[in-house]
């Protein structure tokens, strides 16, 4: 470790908390509360999103670190993506897929407040071995996700041109965080990065992705607007909720936030070819009917 590593490390770390803060009020601020509630009377379609986030993906996630040989610290980063659901990104994938808009809204909320709750009730189970500290995971969880949601929700309602104002300022702030994040990150522990390279951290990585985004196109139903949302929401995990987990119980063990953030790369770039190969396939009329939703 050089001298200037610790100063990278507070850069990334830095990073994490404002590009979770930030996402949150980014998506608060676009929605609105009949954008959410609306989608989430189809209570089919309801159920078989919480099962594909919240029960199959978990499984598929232990699955791998079971059968493929890993670190301590890559098992335990790979678990918390496959177990943390609900991405503010979301919505321009779907855009690029040329899905269901609507319905793109209310998932998204509803699997971001779900993994809120969901992730210190399960994590100190499933992490057996590993001290995880339940309220300090949800107050993490609390504190830089559903409080500012909250917030954002509140003065888009209270305040609509204020908040439709401040959209592009979050959205910013949230790719400049990422980007500070993941560069503070990737130099300041590069000794780990590099080691990472053969480890089969990338390889459970895009099993983790490329199963979750099957499991969901198949609990999708038979409209293919919805098969499309649900396959890439639920291809997509919560990286800003894995984030604010392990960087308040694993800050220690720096292969955990590698392997969140080999998640978060392969995932965007996986998922970005799917959404532009739904959207090639789409009907002529589709880009139309999710422009109008927007």
């Amino acid at each position: 470790m050089t001298q200037f590593d610790p100063l990278f490390i507070a850069i990334g770390t830095l990073g994490v908390l404002i590009f979770v803060i930030t996402s949150m009020l980014g998506m608060g601020f676009s929605l609105t509360i009949p954008q959410i509630v609306t989608p989430l009377k189809n209570r089919k379609l309801i159920i078989m999103s919480l099962v594909a986030n919240f029960v199959l993906v978990p499984i598929l996630a232990l699955v791998i670190v079971e059968f493929i040989p890993l670190s301590e610290g890559l098992k335990i980063g790979l678990i918390l993506a496959g177990f943390a659901a609900g991405a503010p990104f979301l919505p321009k994938l779907v855009q690029v897929a040329k899905g269901d808009m609507a319905f793109t809204a209310g998932l998204m909320v509803l699997l971001m407040v779900v993994t809120i709750a969901y992730l210190p009730i399960v994590l100190p189970f499933v992490l057996t071995g590993v001290q995880v500290n339940p309220w300090e995971t949800a107050r993490s969880l609390i504190v830089l996700m559903l409080i500012p949601l909250a917030i954002a929700l509140f003065i888009r309602a209270r305040y609509e041109e204020v908040a439709k104002g401040l959209i592009h300022l979050m959205t910013m702030a949230a790719n400049l965080s990422l980007v500070a994040m993941f560069i503070g990150y990737f130099v300041g522990y590069s000794d780990v990065t590099y080691g990472v390279l053969g480890t089969g951290g990338i390889l459970v990585a895009v099993l983790l992705i490329v199963g979750a985004a099957i499991i969901g196109y198949l609990l999708g139903g038979t409209d293919k607007g919805n098969k499309k949302v649900l396959a890439l929401g639920t291809g997509q995990r919560n990286l800003a909720a894995a984030f604010a987990v392990a960087s308040s119980n694993f800050a220690t063990n720096p292969e955990v936030l590698i392997e969140v953030m080999d998640v978060a790369v392969i995932g965007f770039i996986i998922l970005l070819f799917i959404a532009g190969e739904f959207g090639r396939r789409s009907a002529p009329g589709a880009e139309k009917s999710v422009k109008s939703a927007t």
